[in-house]
């Protein structure tokens, strides 16, 4: 059988969004499984979420003391609830933290192919969900404890789901109760994960649409009665519940201090020009990278057409949006790429334009170059060579993906199969063994293991805790320690010590340490160190681990 009769096959029914979704599963699970805590979304995320098993309060989500108000709680939900289900939070575990995020790119991918399949051959709807869930953006966000997988899930099921509404109304496959249930849960699913995005793309791809198609009388079949009754059931109680325990700090934190600051200019030290996307598209793609100029070309010729003009409508609104805001973090756009995704399946069922095909060739093959580059440059980069062989090898792959979509760009369909194949091999050599082999990058995860290695984890039991630390405050220490964690300063530490507790004191702090220690007449052993980069702030950090000089009795 021929690989177009393989992939309508593979596709027909619900095996092309199954097997879409075992692409995404096959990219993202590396990541998740071998990522030590990244700082410092993802650790703020989890250790919020293991507050909440905790503590028992599912409406205020804190970072210790500190409220978390910049989001919605359902990321925090989620979280919390797989970690329940797989894990113990005392364990802290950051890999059952990150489930949520997988199954959202498994998702995403899944409704991508099952939304294609409204417009396209079996085998082509199949590739565009594959297509989405082997990027290379879809695969990190997959494998990180943060909204933006579950966002992209719940907004692409939303998108494809509206859609095959669009396509029914125009003489499309019916799209009945179903599809329309599916369409308010990925849109309910999107608010209570991240607020307002959501609901931005789906009404601007409703107001384009309906300008271009100059009506939009199909919108009233959508069910937005009981859809909004339904939206309102379910944000609504914790809407309320949040604004009576915040007492009105809810929203002012959500909208003035994290929404508006992002729509008035670059915050967080987070500023890019406009087109930053545009040229970070071909990069976050790969391996889809190959069909990106065809699917756009595509776009433009066959705009006419309902479904490319819906994917359209999707794609440019608020990509303009995401590219007119000041403050630009590269995985904004995602929940837009199963547009794309649509357009390049569409372009791979119809004959390959020469330049697209060229133009293609040489972004797949720059994309190719840059992450086969990734893994030596931050060997060279970290001084550190001992995963030179997985770093080789990731480059390698990378490289071999490259060639491969280039030399088989004639059969864009096979190339992308076999190239991206490759790509995902090097996705999960990259993702699961060459960055969590920088042992410079995890000073968190390094300094958690010392303080192991040393029997002084108050989890063992030997010392109380809490651990204190000094001159070191990234949110992955406090994840990895525990919440009660206390981030200080030299003299904090010092009382730690004075009350038999354990102490991390970057070496910075250490004169003034000592200084503590000595007008307090106590003394205290070094149980080990750890050296690396803080790549949150750049700069090279050493933590000491301190213990007291006589370690605690044992209570008979």
């Amino acid at each position: 059988m021929s690989l177009e009769g393989r992939l309508e096959s593979w596709g027909r029914g619900w095996r092309g969004p199954a097997l879409a979704g075992v692409v995404a599963l096959i990219a993202g699970l590396p990541g998740l499984l071998a990522l030590p805590p990244l700082d410092r979304d993802e650790s703020r995320f989890a250790e919020a979420s293991a507050q909440m098993l905790e503590s028992g309060d599912f409406v205020s989500p804190r970072f210790q003391d500190t409220p978390r108000f910049k989001k919605p709680a359902g990321i925090y939900w989620l979280q919390a609830a797989s970690t329940a289900a797989i894990g113990r939070v005392e364990d802290r575990q950051i890999w059952t933290y990150r489930i949520p995020s997988l199954l959202g790119a498994m998702l995403a991918a899944a409704a991508c192919a099952w939304g294609a399949g409204a417009f396209l051959q079996p085998g082509a709807s199949l590739m565009a969900g594959a297509l989405l869930g082997s990027t290379f953006l879809l695969s990190a966000e997959a494998a990180i404890a943060a909204a933006d997988g579950v966002l992209a899930g719940a907004v692409t099921l939303a998108m494809a789901a509206l859609a095959r509404l669009y396509l029914a109304a125009r003489g499309g496959p019916a799209a009945g109760g179903r599809v329309k249930a599916l369409f308010w849960a990925g849109l309910i699913a999107s608010v209570l994960v991240k607020g307002p995005i959501g609901p931005m793309v789906v009404v601007l791809t409703m107001i384009a649409l309906s300008i271009w198609d100059r009506s939009g009388r199909w919108l009233k079949t959508i069910g937005w009665g009981w859809g909004l009754i339904a939206l309102l059931a379910i944000a609504g109680p914790w809407a309320m519940a949040v604004t009576v325990a915040s007492d009105g700090g809810f929203w002012g934190a959500s909208l003035g201090g994290d929404l508006m600051p992002k729509l008035a200019g670059a915050a967080e030290h987070h500023g890019e020009p406009p087109g930053f996307y545009i040229l970070l598209a071909p990069l976050m793609l790969f391996p889809a990278t190959l069909a990106l100029p065809a699917g756009l070309l595509a776009g433009w010729r066959l705009r006419a057409e309902p479904a490319v003009r819906f994917a359209l409508c999707w794609l440019i609104p608020a990509w303009l949006v995401f590219e007119a805001v000041p403050t630009k973090l590269i995985h904004y756009p995602l929940p837009l790429y199963g547009a794309l995704a649509w357009l390049m399946a569409v372009a791979l069922t119809k004959p390959p334009n020469s330049w697209a095909r060229r133009i293609g060739i040489v972004l797949a093959i720059l994309a190719a170059l840059v992450f086969a580059a990734l893994g030596p440059a931050a060997l060279a980069r970290l001084g550190d060579a001992r995963g030179s062989g997985w770093a080789l090898l990731a480059a390698g792959l990378y490289l071999l993906a490259g060639a491969t979509m280039a030399w088989l760009a004639r059969s864009p369909a096979r190339g992308l199969m076999l190239g991206g194949a490759a790509a995902l091999a090097a996705h999960a050599v990259l993702l699961g063994l060459v960055l969590p082999g920088l042992r410079p990058l995890w000073l968190s995860n390094r300094a958690a293991r010392a303080l192991s290695a040393a029997g002084a984890s108050p989890r063992q039991g030997v010392f109380p805790g809490p651990v204190t630390v000094a001159g070191y405050e990234e949110p992955s220490i406090v994840f990895l320690l525990g919440t009660d964690t206390e981030l200080g300063d030299a003299q904090a530490a010092a009382d730690a010590i004075a009350d038999g507790r354990p102490a991390i004191v970057e070496a910075r702090q250490g004169p003034a340490f000592q200084a503590a220690l000595a007008a307090m007449g106590t003394k205290a052993r070094r149980a080990g160190e750890g050296a690396g980069l803080d790549y949150s702030n750049g700069a090279h950090d050493v933590l000491q681990i301190f213990l007291p000089e006589h370690p605690p009795e044992a209570e008979p």
